[in-house]
């Protein structure tokens, strides 16, 4: 069987942006799952790089060895994360991020997108929503996620509405590199 890689994604809705809160339920989290890949997504709070700056040395703390930050190039930078979250919006980013020495992982709704990042050499994707998420469009469902994973020859990680065991243990079925959720570690 699959063992999945388990990939961590923040948001300030679930985590706060207030700093005690956040460094809290961040903590909290670390300390009750197994985490391989931890990114920090705030879109949000106004502050944004204290989070970031907490986030990574938090994630340091805990021993996770491949610490993201969504879509902000400038502070994968200078805060020296490991890599970084791209946007389906940003294929144009993942060469800037490569040329930085920063993991690139880039979310992808469609074969083509898959196709593309595939072009650009983007270490990962992520492939979504596979199960219902609010405001996010028709699931793609587990069987798109087999069709997905049979077919490229890149590290997919299943995205979106993955809440349960029950939906990991569908997802060690195919052959996805792991599964990336927010509310799965709250």
């Amino acid at each position: 069987m699959n063992t999945l890689k388990q990939y961590l994604i923040t948001d300030p809705h679930f985590y706060s942006s207030d700093i005690k809160v956040f460094e809290e339920k961040l903590n909290h989290v670390l300390k009750n799952n197994r985490v391989d890949i931890a990114c920090f997504r705030d879109k949000s709070s106004s502050n944004i790089k204290e989070l970031a700056t907490l986030f990574i040395d938090t994630c340091r703390k805990h021993g996770i060895e491949n610490i993201f930050i969504n879509q902000k190039l400038d502070l994968a930078q200078s805060l020296n994360y490991d890599g970084i979250h791209l946007t389906s919006n940003q294929f144009n980013k993942i060469q800037e991020a490569k040329e930085a020495g920063l993991k690139t992982i880039i979310s992808c709704h469609t074969f083509e997108e898959i196709k593309k990042a595939m072009k650009l050499e983007a270490n990962m994707v992520t492939y979504s929503p596979i199960f219902f998420t609010p405001n996010k469009g028709e699931p793609k469902g587990i069987e798109k996620l087999f069709e997905a994973t049979d077919k490229f020859a890149i590290d997919i990680i299943a995205l979106g509405g993955i809440i349960s065991d029950i939906q990991v243990k569908e997802i060690e079925r195919t052959k996805a590199k792991g599964f990336a959720s927010i509310r799965y570690f709250i």
